[in-house]
């Protein structure tokens, strides 16, 4: 029996347990809100899609009782507020900082050996407050951001080239920020051919910088945070952890040295199976991507050093 918590029903975790539920990467999906019956009827309108899609997934919810989470494999960290037009993710770190660490302790309560996915923003610094909160061995935190930012590169990339994005290979490392995160443009590929033969250098510039900044697009269109796209991320990265797919995909882990960085969590390749996130992959980065990712680095730290200036560490 596989179960999985999401914690918070919002659209993100909402998308999220629907997805899980109907590629059926659980026996059991439980939501959790903190608001009176958010839950349970996110649950109930997912669970009666059962029947008509022929999924076998039990899918329930619940008003802030993490009881019911309990015995879960994989525990999905949505909560805290969204960003919103205008907003940066440095500004969610005062309110979304202490309900990420009330989240992670009330969860491992009732799942002591359940991997934790921080999808809550500023995500690198969440991920870093939930690993150094709870004190879990390194390979069980990890941050979904990296996977969501090389889908939007993909998309972009399919858009340019006019081809499905299921044939592109293409990665985005680094801090999951519109200045902080680094389009792979010189590795990504269309079936192995680099898109660098396809598509000019300003071409790519110009993806590069839409990439970066495809949250904030979504969050001016939009009027709020998207969550389809990272819903879809965030049940990936389940997937590969429950099913012990030994996925390489790029994820928000922490560093002791890889990549010329320590103590920080930070978007880098790894391997995901069953144990969390088990080896950092060297994508043997050249001077300049090197220099973006030291600098994106910097950026991070800086975010991290807020969560001791609010007494959250």
């Amino acid at each position: 029996m596989t179960k999985v918590s999401v914690i918070g029903a919002g659209a993100v975790g909402a998308t999220t347990a629907d997805v899980i539920a109907y590629r059926e990467l659980a026996d059991e999906v439980v939501l959790l809100d903190v608001k009176e019956g958010f839950a349970e009827g996110k649950a109930l309108d997912i669970y009666q899609t059962t029947s008509l899609l022929g999924m076998k997934t039990r899918v329930t919810g619940t008003t802030n009782d993490y009881s019911k989470t309990a015995g879960s494999d994989v525990v999905v960290i949505t909560s805290g507020i969204p960003r919103k037009p205008g907003m940066t993710r440095e500004e969610l770190i005062g309110t979304n900082a202490n309900i990420v660490k009330t989240v992670a302790e009330n969860v491992l309560k009732h799942s002591p050996n359940a991997i934790i996915v921080v999808v809550s923003n500023p995500m690198d610094t969440m991920t870093y407050l939930a690993l150094k909160a709870t004190g879990l061995p390194k390979n069980r935190i990890i941050g979904m951001g990296g996977l969501l930012d090389s889908a939007r590169f993909k998309g972009y990339l399919g858009l340019a080239l006019g081809q499905p994005t299921a044939d592109i290979q293409g990665t985005v490392i680094g801090g999951h920020g519109d200045t902080t995160m680094i389009p792979l443009t010189r590795l990504a590929t269309l079936n192995g051919v680099p898109v660098s033969s396809k598509l000019s250098a300003d071409q790519l510039k110009e993806i590069s910088d839409a990439t970066m900044v495809g949250g904030a697009t979504l969050t001016k269109l939009l009027g709020t945070s998207a969550w389809y796209a990272p819903g879809a991320a965030s049940a990936f990265l389940v997937e590969s952890i429950v099913r012990d797919q030994k996925r390489i995909m790029p994820c928000c882990v922490s560093l002791e040295g890889e990549y010329g960085q320590s103590d920080i969590c930070m978007g880098v390749p790894v391997t995901i199976g069953k144990n969390g996130w088990e080896t950092i992959v060297d994508y043997k980065l050249n001077e300049e991507e090197q220099a973006a990712f030291n600098k994106s680095a910097d950026a991070v730290r800086a975010m991290n050093t807020v969560l001791k200036e609010i007494n959250v560490l």
